[in-house]
């Protein structure tokens, strides 16, 4: 049973590293839907499935970033949403202390991609400072529906004693 186990978790790291380094064999030009054009390449969108079993496995390679007014997966860093100024600040500060060469996942989840206000400013600012390794969890529709309802984790809440 162990042995089972080490070659599963053996596969996810190799799974999960190669979604880190390829180049999508699609297309490399951004990804396009019909009356909105988004910067990022569909290479560089993450289904959830993947991420979850990241962060089921406990390493601590990447920098995961709640860009958003949603709920902190395990080990993401609560941005906020950066529409609003004060929270795009701290997210620029952040990054000047992140190496550029660190895989990045940004993620937001308030509304449908189509709507939210969230994910491009996020990931132009990631682009125009130099990072090589982003990623954009993959929640079409939200983050309750993509990303909760399938039993994905979820931070647990701080409590204020």
């Amino acid at each position: 049973m162990k042995h089972i186990f080490s070659i599963s978790l053996i596969s996810l790291f190799f799974l999960i590293s190669i979604s880190f380094q390829t180049k999508a064999q699609i297309s490399n030009q951004p990804l396009k839907m019909p009356e909105i054009g988004y910067p990022w390449k569909k290479s560089e969108l993450l289904e959830p499935s993947v991420l979850a079993g990241f962060i089921q496995s406990g390493k601590e390679e990447i920098a995961i970033l709640n860009i958003g007014a949603v709920e902190d997966l395990p080990g993401a860093l609560h941005i906020g949403a950066v529409s609003d100024e004060r929270n795009m600040t701290k997210l620029r500060q952040l990054l000047t202390n992140l190496p550029k060469h660190k895989p990045v996942v940004i993620y937001c989840g308030c509304c449908p991609f189509t709507k939210c206000p969230n994910i491009q400013p996020a990931y132009q600012e990631l682009s125009k400072n130099g990072f090589t390794q982003i990623k954009v969890l993959d929640l079409p529709t939200n983050l309750q529906t993509n990303w909760i309802s399938r039993g994905y984790p979820i931070a647990k809440k701080q409590t204020n004693k």
